[in-house]
Formats: structure tokens, sequence, C-alpha cells
């Protein structure tokens, strides 16, 4: 990597947004209307989670469906811990951004002249919507960036590593971040940051996420001293492809939600044995029953079969996951696809209210960085690209209601030219594979998985405190991606060892049933490392 240049480049903002997934682009088009913006992407503008989203976002759009059955679909995924009033926002606010996205361009697949709707696991009406058959996170963000773009005050810097938050007396003023493309240590002074990172997938050792999923986000927000809430929620995906030498890509749950069935090594169909609503339950039950399944059989891997289906009609639907397939020598159509669960999304994050604040002044949070208790303990399928939107929408109002009703806020202009997220990469990342960073997943698929227990999870802490990596003295990107997982790691396992229940995506088979009288609160961890329950 190209050597840091120890002089820093001072920027102006009135607002910075860190990530440039559904929630932060949609925050940023929001602030753009009453201040400068600086949007800083970890890698380019196409990788995220939210581009990677194949099978929708949901919304209680279609004729046979309600606000209030949406409602109590995710309440019920939630498994009791979800904030009421955030779901309420989330459903009823929805559909309003949803007509936004098509009024902005947004192609959403139809049927004729209707919008074409599909039913996912949990889900009790077919409220899915869906782009291009499985690229819908895609196009979503290709709408956003397009209007992005045409917005004189919002500039999207690329191949922009964010480090630290700069904070004093309490309140945010600004951050710093590595340029990559030339190596220069930037600092940026603004009225108020706006974490937008998305997740942490990259904790484990198999995950559907992108490599930039290391959680910065949560951890640079805890080094300052913020919270987090619910961090040992992390939702496992039942369907990644599990053929060597290939990534575990995701198999949305939308093909099951066309007829998709699941069987073990010996080609028995299995999820009716587990729930009544088979392939269709919550993610966290078929995830289990898939580990359950693999146990049984002695094997490491189970099968998603779609040959019962038209083979026309699963190419056009899934043409991008059928073409994935396709070249790593599987075909949908007639083969029985291997697949496994994979780390796929975390329903804690840095702790929020409604509107995204945190618990430091001028500190903002929305989408998959963010709790504020939406998902409960297991969110429901398709509503993440919904939250990105909502709550972004919403961030993006409260920051500039907060920033105006501070008699003493300076305005600024962004003291540097936009430079577009075209440009090459000079000082692209060249890290070599880090033992720490392999052992901490290791630590974490092992003892911190889909199944729990207080043995594992001691020997999980005491494996995450022999490893310990100091905070990096240099501004090296791969040295802080290892250092904020090694921290997450650490809140993820400390928290799941405080729950002593099983709910929704965190189960403990010591702990094998849900405890009310107990633990119907969400957890709280703080950056002393203890954590409560509140």
């Amino acid at each position: 990597m190209r050597a840091v240049h120890e002089a820093r480049e001072t920027l102006t903002a009135d607002f910075v947004v860190v990530g440039s997934g559904v929630a932060g682009l949609r925050a940023a088009i929001e602030l753009a209307t009453a201040g400068t913006v600086l949007v800083l992407a970890k890698s380019d503008f196409r990788e995220s989670a939210s581009s990677l989203a194949q099978g929708g976002v949901a919304a209680a759009l279609s004729d046979e469906d309600e606000v209030g059955l949406h409602e109590q679909d995710t309440l019920r995924a939630g498994d009791g811990l979800c904030n009421r009033e955030a779901v309420r926002i989330l459903v009823e606010e929805g559909p309003a951004r949803i007509r936004e996205l098509i009024t902005w361009g947004t192609r959403f697949d139809r049927s004729g002249r209707k919008l074409a709707f599909t039913r996912e696991g949990a889900h009790s009406r077919s409220r899915i919507l869906h782009a291009h058959g499985d690229s819908t996170g895609r196009e979503i963000v290709r709408v956003l960036l397009q209007r992005a773009r045409r917005l004189r005050r919002l500039t999207l810097l690329p191949h922009a590593f964010t480090i630290n938050l700069r904070v004093d007396e309490g309140t945010v003023r600004g951050l710093e971040f590595l340029d990559e493309r030339s190596g220069r240590l930037c600092r940026v002074d603004c009225d108020a940051v706006l974490l937008a990172t998305g997740g942490l997938g990259q904790l484990y050792r198999v995950t559907t996420n992108p490599p930039v999923a290391t959680g910065d986000g949560m951890a640079i927000a805890l080094r300052a001293g913020a919270v987090l809430a619910d961090m040992e929620f992390v939702q496992f995906h039942p369907t990644a492809l599990a053929v060597p030498d290939a990534p575990p890509f995701l198999l949305s749950e939308a093909l099951r939600g066309e007829g998709a069935v699941l069987r073990n090594s010996l080609l028995e169909r299995f999820m009716p044995r587990y729930h009544e609503a088979a392939e269709l339950a919550p993610r966290d039950v078929v995830a289990r029953a898939i580990v359950t399944e693999m146990k049984r059989t002695r094997s490491d891997l189970v099968y998603l079969d779609l040959t019962a289906l038209d083979p026309e009609y699963v190419r056009r639907r899934f043409p991008r996951i059928y073409q994935t397939c396709l070249s790593y020598g599987v075909d949908l159509t007639t083969d029985l696809v291997p697949v496994r669960p994979a780390a796929h999304y975390a329903m804690g994050g840095v702790r929020t209210d409604l509107e995204g604040r945190t618990c430091l002044g001028a500190l903002y949070a929305a989408g998959e960085v963010a709790c504020t208790g939406v998902h409960g303990a297991n969110r429901l399928a398709s509503n993440s690209l919904l939250e990105g939107l909502v709550f972004g929408a919403r961030v993006g109002k409260a920051m500039i209601a907060d920033r105006d009703a501070k008699a003493t806020s300076v305005r600024r202009r962004l003291s540097h030219p936009a430079r577009a997220e075209a440009t090459a990469l000079s000082a692209a990342p060249c890290a070599s594979p880090d033992p720490v960073r392999a052992a901490i997943q290791n630590v974490m698929w092992e003892h911190v998985g889909i199944l729990r227990d207080r043995q594992g999870l001691l020997e999980a802490l005491d494996q995450l405190d022999r490893l310990s990596p100091p905070p990096p003295s240099t501004p090296e990107r791969a040295r802080w991606e290892t250092y904020n997982l090694w921290l997450l790691a650490r809140a993820v396992a400390r928290c799941a060892l405080a729950r002593e229940e099983s709910r929704g995506s965190h189960y403990r088979s010591d702990f094998p049933y849900r405890d009310d009288e107990r633990f119907a609160r969400h957890s709280v961890y703080f950056p002393d490392d203890t954590v409560r329950f509140e």
C-alpha cells in the first residue's frame, strides 16, 4: 500500500455521511436540501451489502395486503424484542418511500402494468417487490446514486476509510479518514456525522457480506464513547452456496418463496419436521434446522431443490443467481444446489432513537450499523432495504432540524472540489492475509455462531483476550479493520454470554427457552466492556 503522508488535509462540510448504501445515500439526498454534504465510501460506490441485496424490499402496497399485517409479521419475526414504535414507523412510512423511488426512476418488476410481488419466509402476504428478478438492491442504489450525483452540494468521495471520530465534550466535531487513492490522512470539520457503514459479517469465517463489512461504524462509535445494543443477535442466512473454491454466494429466500425445497444429504425434505411453515419459516428456524440436519447426517451441507419449478421461469425470475451458480458448475434448473448457512445480518448496532440520534451529540446512525430495535431478535426478510430508506430519510430530516436549532451553528461550504468516483484507484488495499483476523473469524464461527453455550462463549472470550491486538499506531486500513473486528467480536460474545435464554437468532443450547421474565429487554454494551439489560 502507498505510504501515508503525515501532512493532513482539512476539509469542511455541513454534514458528513460515512457509507454509501441505501441508508447513507437516502440520508445524503435529504441533507443536501439544507447544506453541503460529504459522502465517504470505504470502497467504490458499487460495493455494499445494499447493492448485493437480491430478494427485494417489503412494503404493504398490494391489493391483498395491509400495513397492519406487515407490522404483525415483523413483530412476530422479532420474537418479542421489537421496538413497536420503530416497527410502526417502518411499515407506515415504507410505502411512501417506495413510491418515491418509483417516481425517481426505480424499475421494479411488473406483471402487466401492476407491480409484481412475491413472498418470503415469515410473511403472511406476498409483499416483496423485486427488480431485474434478483437485483433489487443494485437497482435501488443505482437510482439513489443517480439522484445524488445531480445535487450540487453533495460530494461523493470513494476509497475513503474512516478511522476515528473527533469528539469534544461529548459532541462529535468531525472525523479523520484515509484517502487511499493518495495515501493522505484527511480531517473533516462538520456540524454532524451520520454513520451508515452497514454490518459486521466479516466477523465470521463464512459470510454473505462483502469484504468491506468489517463493522467499522460500530467500532469507531464505541471507541468514541457511544453504546451498542443487541449485539448478540446476528442473523445467519440459511442458504449460501457451498461449492469448493466458490464464495458463499447468497441464494435468496425468494427461491424458497417461489417453491424451492430443502433436502438433507440423504435427499429427504426435512423442514416440515421443524416448522409448520416449512421452508418459509423464519430464518433463524431454517438455519438451525439445517445445522441440525448436517450434524444428524454427518454432512457439511444440505441441498436446495428447484427442479420441480419451470426452468424458463427460474432463469427469468433469478437471472443473476442462475448465472452465478452456473459459473460454478451448478444449474439451478436441473441440479440440487449445495448450500449451508452463512453470517448475514446484524440486528444490533449503535443504539439510536427513532431519528437516528446516538448518546453522543451530533452523531447519528442509520441502516444496519444502527439499532433502533426495529428488527428485534430476528429481522423479517426484505425489511432491511426498507429500513435503510425509511430511517435514512428520517435521520436526514433530524440532522437538519437539530443543526438549525443550534443558534451557534456555522454553515460551511465544502472546501475541496468534488471528485468523481470513476477516478482510477492509485492506492488500492493490498494487505496480505492477516492471521489475527482469520483467528477472530474462526473463534466466532466455532463458538459464537448459530448454536451457542456458556462453555463455548467463555472459550471464545478467552481466545479473543489472548489475541488482543493493540490499537494501530498508523492509519493503515487493514490494521484498523482487524482491530475493529476484535472489538466487535468481544461485544457480540459478551452480550451472548449475558443473555441466558434463546430468542430469535440467538440460540443457547444450555438455555433453550425464551425467558421473558428476565430477558424481554435489550442488551446494552458499553465502552468499558460491561453489559446491561434495559
